[in-house]
């Protein structure tokens, strides 16, 4: 998919939910302007930007930052009072993406999906043999007598599987991998 297609298809999946995200901090029109910005800014360093899984969390905390900086600029512009700016940096800090349970939920969901992904492009018995080991915590001497394989069979579907994962999955470090798996199963 060129570049190009790809922004297009980002902006229908995620404007909508950008907007409401901003909605938080901002009041419509600005709202949607300061989302329009965000694809902006995307199109312009399209040729730049990795593309990849991590693209949801760059959108969003790139909301988040426009909408910090219009917020900021607003305080400067209209002389607000101690107590509104104090009330305005609360409520920043508990919508910002690093610190907001939602956001994580959403970035969560979102390699929960590209991993499962993943391990369905895997081969059948290949897919088999990484699901028990990591899923079902088996041994590979147990997963060779579950599967009525030798265990070399075992340790070379786990080093294809771990291979393939590991180029496929490449922006996501394994050790990150791994312990999703444990810690969502």
């Amino acid at each position: 998919m060129r570049r190009d297609d790809k922004v297009h298809e980002l902006f229908k999946v995620y404007n909508s939910r950008l907007t409401i995200f901003a909605l938080r901090f901002v009041e419509e029109e600005i709202a949607e302007d300061i989302v329009q910005d965000v694809f902006l800014d995307l199109w312009e360093r399209k040729d730049q930007l990795e593309m990849g899984d991590h693209i949801s969390s760059f959108l969003y905390r790139s909301t988040y930052s426009k909408c910090l900086n219009y917020i900021k600029h607003e305080q400067v512009v209209k002389g607000y009072g101690e107590n509104q700016i104090k009330l305005t940096e609360i409520k920043m800090k508990y919508f910002n993406p690093d610190n907001n349970d939602v956001i994580q939920r959403i970035e969560n969901e979102e390699l929960s999906l590209s991993i499962n992904q993943a391990i369905e492009e895997l081969p059948d018995k290949c897919r088999e043999v990484f699901r028990l080991s990591y899923l079902e915590e088996m041994k590979n001497k147990e997963i060779a007598d579950f599967m009525h394989i030798s265990l070399r069979t075992v340790e070379a579907h786990m080093y294809k599987a771990l291979k393939f994962l590991r180029l496929r999955l490449k922006d996501i470090d394994m050790f990150i991998l791994i312990l999703f798996f444990w810690l969502n199963e």
